[in-house]
């Protein structure tokens, strides 16, 4: 281990998705790599894709995949503030790893200075700074929103805080790169351009040596080099931070495969939970709406929802509901995975608000339960076994409900260690679980194509993250001048 200790970094763009998350992550594992002991760091985030930390606490899932990549267990001062959209304009704002309310978007913008959610960052940031050698920072957004920097708490405010070196991630695969790249440099301040160290030019297509002339143009235009050109990733899986990522997923029905259909909620959260079910090669799994996709499927799974009467509400109005009970009539598989559970049950109260103005919705009553929504947050990893297989398996809680049996016919799906049962079994073709991460242990997605006549795929998830870690590491060595990177660090 190094004893050398580093500066903050940070990656920050000139737009959303450019790609800060996965240059983070690489940078992340180049450290660990080296001898050093990283540890990521984003002071806010806006997502559905969240993370429930070891000691019960929820965190975004961009910064648990970058904590994986530094080897280390997620921590919420790993990302402090965590804003999570409801509908109805609003987010529920998430400090230090637990609800605090819910504000519209001109209340938590407009009105609201933000000064304690700064403060909680900073302290967070100070801690992690306490022990890790670098913190490595991730921005939000674009950093030059001028109409929202004075209340900023993620960018170039907490970079200065911080007195991180600042590399700014620009997508070429957009197109503008030259106007983007130099309008975001010019209206930075003088202190805030000071920061900036470099410019990383993400998601070229094709041979990087095309582009000479463009980086030493942008080094022209701005006066401040250019680091590296990446290619754009065909080969390499990280887990995607959040829903922007399902414009890209498959949405059809496949011949000769094992079709799962994922219902496409609108309001959908934690997608990632499919992602090892989508490896197994006998498996088409895709997102879709459209009643004759769910019609071509095999299989239909409900995910979870930040909002799941609303979700509900919505798939009523569209007639999706009665396919999927039409399905599960017709002998098809049928899962939930906790709104998606919540949603199987037979009806779902909101007595208090909880998730919006609408107090109960009837559900699908494919399973024997009824869900209360509640103030009280469940977030908390768990280990269980599924239906009778003595293979410990785990996953993690995180929702705002409590389901209970409505009749004695009521079966869980999974045993706590504790002996306690968890989840609902109506049948092989029809369960629900809180579990997120269930699909990612083998012997449930074995269980569930087991009636398909497909080979088992002994497929190990999390070493196949680890590979895929080392391989970005690489990309990150081959593409980007780390050397210097580390002497500005080291300076």
């Amino acid at each position: 281990m190094s004893n050398h200790k580093l500066k903050p970094i940070m990656f920050v763009g000139t737009c959303s998705d450019a790609g800060k998350s996965l240059v983070n992550a690489g940078f992340c594992r180049v450290f660990k790599q080296d001898g050093y002991h990283p540890a990521p760091f984003k002071a806010q985030n806006m997502s559905l894709n969240s993370y429930a930390t070891p000691d019960g606490l929820e965190i975004g899932r961009a910064q648990a995949v970058q904590a994986e990549a530094c080897k280390l267990e997620p921590s919420v001062y790993m990302n402090p503030v965590l804003l999570k959209p409801t509908g109805e304009l609003k987010s529920q704002i998430v400090l230090m790893g637990k609800p605090i309310g819910d504000q519209s978007a001109y209340e938590y913008f407009e009105e609201n200075d933000r000064a304690e959610l700064f403060e909680a960052a900073c302290e967070s940031f100070q801690k992690l700074e306490i022990e890790f050698s670098p913190v490595v920072m991730e921005g939000a957004g674009s950093i030059s929103e001028l109409n929202l920097k004075k209340r900023d708490i993620t960018n170039m405010r907490m970079a200065l805080r911080a007195g991180a070196d600042v590399y700014l991630v620009a997508d070429i695969d957009r197109g503008g790169i030259f106007g983007s790249v130099y309008g975001t440099i010019a209206l930075l301040t003088k202190e805030e351009k000071k920061a900036v160290k470099g410019i990383i030019v993400n998601k070229f297509r094709g041979d990087a040596r095309l582009f000479r002339e463009g980086k030493q143009i942008l080094e022209q235009l701005t006066d401040i080099p250019v680091v590296g050109v990446l290619p754009y990733f065909q080969d390499l899986y990280i887990e995607e931070e959040d829903s922007v990522s399902l414009i890209s997923k498959k949405t059809h029905a496949f011949a000769g495969k094992v079709n799962i259909a994922v219902i496409k909620l609108e309001q959908l959260s934690n997608f990632t939970d499919f992602n090892a079910l989508s490896m197994h090669p006998s498996v088409n799994l895709y997102y879709t709406v459209d009643i004759y996709e769910l019609r071509n499927a095999d299989i239909i799974i409900i995910p979870g929802s930040k909002n799941s009467i609303s979700d509900l509400n919505v798939l009523k109005s569209s007639g999706v509901d009665k396919e999927i009970v039409n399905a599960s009539e017709c002998g098809k598989v049928i899962i939930g995975i906790c709104g998606g559970y919540q949603m199987m049950g037979v009806s779902i109260k909101d007595p208090d608000g909880v998730e919006g103005t609408a107090k109960e919705t009837e559900g699908l009553c494919l399973l024997p339960v009824e869900t209360i929504l509640k103030n009280s947050k469940v977030t908390e990893q768990g280990e269980f076994y599924f239906r009778e297989h003595e293979e410990l398996c785990r996953g993690y809680e995180i929702h705002m409900g409590i389901t209970s049996p409505v009749n004695d016919t009521y079966k869980p799906v999974n045993t706590l260690p504790d002996g306690s049962g968890e989840g609902c079994w109506g049948n092989h073709k029809c369960w629900g679980s809180y579990f997120h991460g269930i699909l990612d242990n083998q012997i449930v997605i074995q269980e569930l194509l087991r009636t398909f006549n497909v080979d088992d795929h002994d497929f190990d998830y999390n070493r196949y993250k680890e590979e895929n870690y080392d391989k970005l590491a690489g990309y990150m060595r081959e593409y980007i001048d780390l050397e210097y990177v580390y002497k500005h660090l080291k300076s």
